[in-house]
């Protein structure tokens, strides 16, 4: 089965799911990003489909970057300035044909991500 990517991201401070936070996918490629898809989380913190699907999975350098600031923003967070997080980048490598499930657990002052399943 070829592999897959999702995320869910949950929002430590306020205790619930990061609904309507943005989410850019890029493959590295030697020094260039190239951009390959952008997309919003749900009510769940999640994504209505998988990041990557199985058809368009390879083997590879990715990153998320996640727009943790406007998100923020839009719950109403007081924003220092500049404020603490603004855009959260996770670079990892996919190398197996698996599912790779990348969440992110955020605040306005910290996060920590992990490979779940």
């Amino acid at each position: 089965m070829p592999g897959y990517l999702t995320t869910h991201v949950l929002d430590t401070a306020r205790g619930c799911p990061a609904a309507g936070l943005r989410i850019e996918l890029a493959r590295i490629e030697g020094d260039r990003r190239v951009v390959l898809k952008e997309m919003v989380t749900n009510e769940d913190g999640r994504t209505d489909a998988p990041i990557l699907p199985e058809a368009e999975f390879e083997t590879g350098t990715y990153e998320l970057s996640f727009a943790v600031g406007d998100y923020l923003d839009a719950c109403g967070v007081a924003a220092e300035n500049p404020r603490f997080l603004d855009t959260v980048p996770l670079r990892f490598g996919m190398s197996a044909d698996d599912h790779y499930h990348v969440p992110l657990l955020v605040s306005p002052f910290g996060y920590s991500t992990y490979r779940g399943s």
